[in-house]
């Protein structure tokens, strides 16, 4: 037997809980400002607002309606918090989504009229309209709760009391509800009676799994929630710390107790957490990921030393909590030829340092296919959390390899034909001078060797369209450009090193 908790409307139901007056319209919508409405109430449905709608539309058909704003982060905290509350009735629970969890009772004490009430008395401080029932499999339990709230449904009543419910019980899209009401089908019993091979025929291989649900019948197995495994280490009470060395000491004593705990499950951390209470009530909170999971207390508390060189409190520390976040499988990553790879840890030390001691945000590269040289790589902010990042780091390295074999076949700079790497700069006009089809001289610089043209013509559907002859210029001092003419002019884009 399967219990279910069931929250109607579960956003509106959170959104409206600090709202005294319950005879008020509500709409909820995703943002405030020419949003999207996500739950309407049921007096605001009887006057026309529907999910769906503007929020002027709302508005004007439930005249006075209150609009309120969906939080996500907040409604998602409140319903962990319930399933953290349902491990009292029993420790396997099934998360089907906010507002619907499924509870399995088997070999728990009591009859399921006990189980019902156990369920509103552990959820009576979350002040929501919960319903319970019970049923034979996941779709009886929640369609019972619409039933009647305290509905238990045996598999034997499961078909004759799901009957009379409308088609909306079954989560199908609201198009698939109207080509189903335009054939004269409105509830679950009408649907149970259409001939199986027929309806599957028309509405698709999904339509088997209603047609089964319509006669009580739901196969879909029960997941329990997993449970996360929390790995800290608390110093409080113990005096305070008022000098750098004293919050290390602390730090080390607490990366040793984490990483020991961390080795004895089998497992490294990707994210550290620390917690830093002040003897001014201040409360200060600290992210430090690393290059590739670790439990190795030495890297961990560089990691930590990095990040406070640029870190200032008000008042002397009284209490540390270190968390361990982002859990994964105790392990190591090696290549074939690891010599060549930087020390991962090593680099997310560094980058930990320049980021404490400046404001300046380091940036990796992403490498993208493109027609355009500055349209082939993305600059993000630089990040040393999860796997490690074995990327580019700079624009000159995201560029080179895609330009370096074309410039060493055609510019001849040397008699090895060493590669080279395409260094970009700030493009800026030039003065070039032609003779016949190729540059002559580039700012009164006589041109040695030319290579080119090479022709770009990237987004003739786009208000932005570019088109443009690139070369490779090799000029009298050695010097390697990449120039092109765009129009009437010329720009330089790049150097080769």
């Amino acid at each position: 037997m399967l219990l279910c908790v069931h929250v109607p409307a579960y956003r509106l139901a959170v959104a409206r809980r600090g709202i005294a007056s319950a005879d008020e319209l509500i709409v909820l919508a995703d943002k405030a400002d020419r949003g999207r409405v996500l739950e309407v109430d049921d007096r605001a449905h009887a006057l026309g607002a529907r999910r769906g709608q503007t929020v002027l539309q709302a508005c004007a058909a439930a005249g006075g309606a209150r609009v309120l704003v969906h939080d996500a982060p907040y409604a998602h905290t409140v319903w962990e918090d319930m399933l953290d509350d349902l491990d009292a009735l029993s420790p396997l629970v099934d998360d089907a989504a906010e507002g619907t969890a499924y509870i399995e009772m088997r070999g728990c004490d009591g009859t399921a009229s006990d189980w019902i009430a156990r369920a509103h008395t552990v959820l009576a401080r979350f002040d929501l309209p919960v319903r319970a029932a019970a049923g034979p499999n996941k779709f009886a339990a929640r369609a019972a709760t619409y039933v009647r709230d305290g509905c238990i449904c045996t598999a034997e009543e499961a078909e004759p009391l799901l009957a009379p419910l409308p088609l909306e019980v079954l989560d199908v899209e609201p198009a698939i509800v109207e080509r189903l009401h335009l054939l004269g089908v409105a509830t679950l019993g009408e649907l149970a009676r259409l001939p199986h091979g027929p309806f599957v025929r028309r509405f698709g291989a999904r339509a088997a799994r209603w047609h089964e649900c319509a006669r009580g019948i739901d196969p879909t197995p029960f997941l329990p929630r997993p449970y996360a495994l929390q790995i800290e280490a608390v110093a409080f009470g113990e005096g305070s710390a008022a000098q750098e060395e004293q919050v290390y000491f602390a730090l080390r004593v607490l990366a040793e107790r984490v990483c020991s705990d961390l080795g004895r499950a089998g497992k490294a951390a990707a994210l550290l957490r620390t917690t830093f209470e002040c003897e001014n009530g201040d409360l200060r909170e600290l992210d430090a990921g690393f290059a590739q999971a670790t439990a190795d207390p030495r890297v961990v508390l560089d990691i930590l030393r990095a990040k406070l060189e640029g870190l200032m409190f008000d008042a002397p520390v009284t209490g540390l909590k270190l968390q361990a976040l982002r859990l994964e499988e105790c392990g190591t990553f090696t290549t074939l030829f690891s010599g060549t790879q930087p020390d991962p840890q090593m680099l997310a030390v560094a980058f930990e340092r320049l980021q404490a001691v400046g404001d300046t945000q380091a940036h990796q590269a992403h490498v993208r296919p493109a027609h355009l040289l500055e349209s082939r790589f993305t600059m993000a902010d630089f990040m040393c959390h999860g796997e490690p990042n074995n990327v580019i780091l700079s624009e000159r390295f995201a560029l080179g390899e895609t330009r370096s074999r074309r410039a060493a076949e055609r510019a001849e700079r040397d008699e090895a034909g060493t590669p080279t790497q395409l260094r970009m700069l700030p493009v800026r006009e030039i003065a070039v001078r032609m003779r016949g089809n190729a540059p002559a001289s580039v700012d009164a610089r006589p041109v040695v060797n030319c290579a080119g043209p090479w022709r770009v013509d990237d987004g003739w559907f786009e208000s932005d369209h570019v088109a443009r002859d690139e070369y490779d210029v090799l000029l009298d001092d050695g010097m390697l450009w990449l120039v092109y003419k765009q129009g009437g002019k010329w720009y330089l884009r790049g150097a080769y090193d």
